[in-house]
């Protein structure tokens, strides 16, 4: 029977995007879950590429405080390394000469970077350090300390639970956004903070209510082909403005703090946010949506993408005959892994069609530092070295002290130095001792050690290059605490200290022959176990600081007791003695008590000791009954050969047990095993 009702789905959703109504996301409540744990692979991913523009030139107009429409170029003897925006207007690069940049630019401004001047000890900034090359060295250290400050800007712009910030070089610096993303996109949309529906991950996401989103003044790459502006934005759209607000802020902060400019990509993964950063300079960001990857690296040549440069494209560019992406594209992947090799040719086929999922590694720290100089002319004698490691040991030193190895932070383990005479290059390596504390003298001292080995293995002049480096980086122990930490200091050690009771008359500790202090032991503790000294030298023999341990001091062994009376009274003291010598609070000094001495070995006892010293005399007339073995005193030898067999048949099988095995043990006392 059929009913006459309409048919209404059981599911509220199922309302919900049934027929005309809203249409689900492309992604679903594991994306977004994901997003908060910055997974490599999820599509809503967010990462930002920070470019500073033209570093070491607005290092020099920071530091000169020229103003920014002032052209500008960083020098290196007679070549420039850097060159700001406005002195490339005038349609100079780094490949032209000064002399050519002067005819170019007339109101240039030549700045030549910092140098350690041979025999100093710090570098500056020398005005003709263009002119002495050979007795000047090339610093790079205020270009260090100045990307130190931007990092630390970063990081203190940016939430500090949610932050990771890798510095890929001196100029750039790479952040994963996603898990600030995902906070700030469950604040603003709280329909996604609950549950998935049917508590199923797999459940797509409902369409963001947004239809238009504003992108500010950001430079927005065009969609691919297949897409267009009209359709409705997702939540990866959505995830990528809410990081280039972030993005925005973080560089809005740089030039405030700092006064420095830099450039920005904004994408979903590291590769295309690199990419980004480049496409539009100086002092803006770029945004490569997803929707808008195939358009965007269309325009490139492939070896313009990081990690297809080098060998790798020249073997691509050789075999396939272009270097040009969208060419490339149109190779199936099956030929790319004949060409290439299975993993090259997969990595090859995903990497330009924008699928990279390497991680933004938090771990910025170092691995090595070097500092080397290239002579010309020519040094020739040991001093001159010696004089450039001087300056190479300073060099490393200070950048150690930024890694924080005056904290114990991080600390090198080993110390390389390369020698270049002629067409051979000599190399030798030394540890740096983890015991000693690591300053400029030591790295002077270990790298003196190394140029000494090559001097001595063979011909070391004219040396055309010499350098120095450190390596192995640790990280210090954390949560040690210095010696400082476990002293008594203040009214507390003032409460510790002795009486004038307590202390031991001088003319005692004469007497005694030994200046060390000793502390009694309580009764009741380990002392109960060892012998006590005769108490005939004197009254004070026990007192705190006593000159002579007391007998008491020593371990009672299975040897004699008189022995280790004889050596305590020949100043002979034992390590078991020392380690004994247990501080404690000072205590008046108590009455020594009354000995026993033993009739039979004359030694004097604590009346305590008495029945297990009469123990000790019964086990060694015990051990006197039994007969000495057949090698003993009497120097007869043992039977051999035929002799032997006739003696064990006369003597018949021997029965278990000692002399004393088999008589009656007496009231009190008990049967000792030997030898089993």
């Amino acid at each position: 029977m059929s009913s006459s009702q309409p048919f209404l789905p059981s599911s509220p959703l199922s309302q919900l995007y049934s027929g005309g109504g809203l249409r689900k996301s492309r992604f679903t409540y594991k994306h977004l879950s994901q997003l908060g744990l910055s997974s490599t692979t999820c599509p809503l991913r967010v990462i930002a590429h920070v470019d500073l523009d033209a570093f070491y030139a607005q290092c020099e107009m920071v530091r000169l405080n020229v103003p920014e429409d002032q052209p500008l170029a960083v020098q290196q003897w007679q070549g420039l390394i850097a060159i700001n925006y406005p002195a490339r207007k005038f349609g100079m690069n780094r490949h032209i000469t000064i002399t050519e940049a002067k005819k170019l630019c007339p109101n240039l401004i030549m700045q030549h970077v910092a140098t350690w001047k041979e025999g100093d000890e710090k570098w500056a900034y020398h005005k003709d350090a263009f002119a002495h090359i050979a007795t000047h060295k090339v610093s790079l250290d205020p270009y260090r300390l100045e990307s130190r400050r931007i990092l630390a800007c970063i990081k203190e712009t940016l939430p500090a639970a949610l932050q990771k910030v890798e510095k890929a070089s001196i100029d750039e610096v790479f952040l994963d956004l996603s898990a600030q993303v995902h906070s700030i996109l469950l604040e603003q949309y709280p329909e996604l903070s609950g549950p998935p529906p049917y508590d199923d991950p797999t459940e797509n996401l409902p369409r963001p209510p947004t239809t238009a989103l504003d992108w500010n003044t950001d430079a927005l790459v065009d969609l691919d082909k297949t897409e267009t502006e009209d359709d409705d934005p997702d939540w990866d759209d959505i995830a990528i403005q809410i990081g280039s607000g972030i993005v925005r802020r973080v560089r809005a902060a740089i030039r405030e703090r700092l006064k420095y400019t830099c450039s920005a990509g904004i994408a979903h993964n590291k590769m295309i946010a690199k990419l980004g950063s480049a496409h539009k300079k100086p002092n803006q960001q770029t945004i490569v949506r997803n929707r808008a990857i195939q358009q965007f690296l269309g325009g490139f040549k492939f070896t313009k993408i990081r990690n297809l440069g080098g060998k790798l494209g020249d073997q691509v560019v050789a075999t396939f005959g272009t270097d040009q992406v969208t060419e490339l594209l149109q190779v199936p992947i099956e030929q790319l892994k004949f060409k290439l090799g299975d993993d090259t040719g997969s990595w090859v086929y995903q990497i330009i069609r924008g699928e990279e999922y390497s991680e933004v590694n938090s771990r910025t720290q170092i691995k090595s530092m070097l500092s080397a100089k290239s002579f010309r002319p020519s040094i020739n004698t040991f001093e001159q070295a010696v004089r450039w490691l001087r300056i190479f040991a300073a060099d490393i030193f200070s950048r150690l002290v930024e890694e924080g190895v005056l904290e114990n932070k991080r600390r090198p383990k080993t110390m390389n130095l390369h020698h270049r005479q002629g067409g051979q290059m000599r190399s030798r390596q030394a540890p740096i001792p983890s015991g000693r504390f690591i300053d400029e003298a030591l790295l002077f001292e270990i790298s003196k050690t190394l140029l000494g080995q090559v001097i001595v293995d063979g011909r070391a002049w004219p040396c055309a290059n010499l350098s120095l480096s450190v390596g192995g980086f640790e990280d210090g122990p954390t949560g040690n605490r210095g010696i400082g930490g476990f002293l008594v200091k203040g009214e507390e050690a003032k409460a510790m200290r002795p009486t004038s009771r307590d202390v031991e008359p001088p003319n005692a500790l004469l007497e005694s022959g030994r200046a060390g202090k000793r502390r009694k032991v309580d009764e009741a503790g380990i002392q109960k176990f060892f012998a006590k000294r005769d108490s005939s030298r004197g009254e004070h023999d026990d007192d705190d600081f006593g000159a002579d341990p007391d007998a008491s001091a020593l371990p009672h062994r299975s040897s004699p007791v008189p022995d280790l009376e004889n050596q305590e009274r020949q100043g002979i003291h034992s390590e078991a003695a020392d380690q004994l010598d247990l501080p404690t609070a000072p205590e008046t000094r108590e009455p020594a008590p009354a000995t026993y001495r033993c009739p039979k070995c004359n030694t004097p006892l604590p009346p305590a000791l008495q029945a297990e010293h009469a123990d000790w005399h019964f086990a060694k007339d015990l051990q006197a009954v039994e007969p000495p073995p057949a090698t003993g005193r009497t120097g007869a030898k043992p039977p051999h050969g035929k002799n032997a067999a006739a003696v064990v048949a006369k003597r018949g099988p021997k029965k278990p047990g000692g002399a004393g095995e088999g008589k009656p043990v007496e009231n009190g006392q008990r049967r000792l095993v030997f030898g089993r």
